[in-house]
């Protein structure tokens, strides 16, 4: 089986620079230890982060409260049925 990358896909930009290219300053200091991990994951090539829009990101379905019309879109893509109000 051949390995493939895996995709994370982040809505800030900021955590994938800090993903990509580690730059000390005393701002990113405390979170050096959760992204040592993930560095060394993308600089083996195990893993691809990527870019992805807040309103695309499918997690935020689980994480946010959101608008109707967003939570509606998200639960489609998340291939959700729509669930009935009747009991049978």
């Amino acid at each position: 089986m051949k390995d493939e990358k895996m995709e994370l896909r982040i809505d800030s930009k900021s955590a994938i620079d800090l993903a990509k290219h580690p730059v000390a300053h005393g701002r990113s200091k405390h979170i050096e230890t959760k992204l040592c991990f993930l560095r060394d994951q993308v600089n083996k090539g195990k893993l691809e982060v990527r870019h992805c829009k807040t309103d695309e990101l499918i997690a935020n379905l689980l994480t946010k409260p959101l608008k109707s019309s967003s939570f509606d879109h998200l639960k489609m893509k998340l291939g959700m049925a729509e669930a009935s109000n009747q009991m049978n």
